[in-house]
């Protein structure tokens, strides 16, 4: 960046909410994916819209990048500056605008975390159910149409959204919806910011729904002699219409790399979760109804929690499966997230497991079953090119398996730069008509350039 450019963005939006620190620039460089390292010119900390209308005027004029930044718990590389200039940091936009506990919803800024979130308003018996797992920030989880464990009920962010104000790339303050639960008026503008991963405009407040906290929460896990068994058996739930609350599958592999990593001793076969909510009696009998039903399919080693800790005790094997093979020395990490009909899940989940055992690397098939959409963990030596090789195909070919199974590339992790190849093959013209969209919004291309499209 110019001097004179910088000097004129000190002059306007004030020394002390900007940073050129080492430490600043190089924690702004980089998320949680293995995607190069860029560096921001500089990091900026706004207040308020005020503030970001001010920034994105000067931006704009002078087609200076700019690229928003939550927690930096993305895994795509969504909030790496790759064109270099701004990175825009909401770490003082923290604030919880209005509340309404009695029309379940609340409207919050962007740099506020689903944790920080849920503090808030748990104490009014209410919670926010979406969990990607990360304590993200609620603007980064509504930019990726984040989900996670809690989809197969509540669905993403998506589902989530009543309103957003956003500011444009011109600085133009819009609302993108309304307070009301539902609209047949105008186009969704909603549904088109989430999940545009900061491409077409900067989230400044949000207002959301939320919903009760269950009467009675009640966790269980089976095991099975394949994957694929996982697959069929979790598809069976479904299909008897049972709302469960969460329903994850953990291969047998990543039980062994979770034991070895916390010294369990967990059954090392490969597994399903389950956590149903509600009043107790709905409870227990959709526990029962489902017992029953593993049992049919074969299922071993049934065990069920009622307590806080013994939930938590059963589910460690699926919330500590991620840092279980990260820890592993010398290792990097990919993995591919893709999301399929329910009746081919089965199938996908054994073509990944297949497609890892052929590579001869360490790795994981798990995810969120209950709607379709799984994972996998694949460990490479970044400095071996045989085996960084290996990790890229199993990627691409799980991704491309979905897409032909009329699935998607990505069912939350978002596309960010690494599934940017895949845009064409997954919507056909309709990326046309993507890209067409984001020069309306963003005619200079100075939001997040670089992701999304190719």
């Amino acid at each position: 960046m110019e001097t004179y450019l910088y000097e004129q963005f000190l002059e306007v939006l004030g020394k002390e909410k900007i940073s050129k620190s080492e430490s600043e620039l190089y924690r702004h460089s980089r998320d949680e994916s293995s995607h190069p390292y860029v560096e921001p010119d500089f990091v900026y900390f706004p207040e308020g819209v005020e503030d970001i209308v001010k920034v994105l005027k000067i931006a704009n004029e002078h087609k200076i990048p700019v690229t928003p930044y939550g927690a930096g718990s993305g895994l795509e590389g969504q909030a790496i500056p790759i064109h270099k200039g701004i990175s825009m940091n909401f770490d003082n936009m923290k604030k919880i605008i209005e509340f309404y506990p009695e029309d379940l919803m609340i409207t919050v800024e962007p740099g506020i975390t689903r944790l920080q979130l849920n503090e808030f308003i748990n104490k009014h018996g209410l919670y926010f159910p979406i969990d990607p797992g990360a304590d993200a920030s609620i603007g980064g989880m509504i930019a990726n149409n984040a989900s996670g464990t809690t989809a197969v009920r509540y669905g993403s962010m998506r589902d989530q959204i009543l309103d957003l104000e956003v500011v444009l790339a011109n600085g133009t303050v819009i609302h993108t919806g309304s307070k009301a639960k539902k609209s047949s008026s105008g186009y969704n503008l909603n549904g088109i910011m989430a999940g545009s991963e900061g491409t077409l405009g900067v989230i400044t407040k949000a207002t959301l729904k939320l919903h009760g906290i269950p009467e009675k929460v009640l966790a269980a896990r089976c095991t099975f002699n394949t994957p694929g068994e996982c697959a069929e058996a979790a598809q069976a739930v479904l299909s008897c219409g049972i709302q469960v609350l969460r329903m994850e599958l953990v291969d047998a592999e990543s039980i062994k790399q979770v034991n070895s990593y916390g010294g369990y001793a967990f059954p090392e076969e490969h597994s399903l979760f389950f956590e149903f909510a509600g009043t107790p009696n709905i409870v227990e009998e959709e526990a029962s109804v489902v017992e029953e039903l593993m049992k049919e399919f074969g299922c071993s080693n049934w065990e069920r929690a009622n307590t806080p800790k013994d939930r938590a005790d059963l589910w460690k094997a699926r919330h500590e499966l991620a840092y279980s093979y990260k820890h592993i020395k010398g290792k990097a990490s990919t993995g591919a997230d893709a999301c399929v009909p329910i009746s081919k899940l089965a199938e996908m989940v054994v073509f990944g497991r297949t497609l890892l055992e052929e590579s001869g690397l360490i790795g994981g098939v798990f995810g969120h079953v209950g709607d379709g959409n799984f994972h996998t963990m694949v460990m490479y030596d970044p400095n071996d090119p045989v085996e960084k090789a290996k990790a890229k195909y199993t990627d691409d070919q799980i991704a491309m398996k979905a897409i032909e199974l009329g699935g998607s590339c990505t069912g939350e992790h978002g596309v960010g730069v690494g599934k940017m190849k895949y845009q064409l093959k997954e919507h056909g013209e309709a990326v046309e008509l993507m890209k067409s969209i984001k020069l309306l919004f963003d005619p200079n291309g100075i939001l997040n350039p670089g992701k999304i499209f190719i």
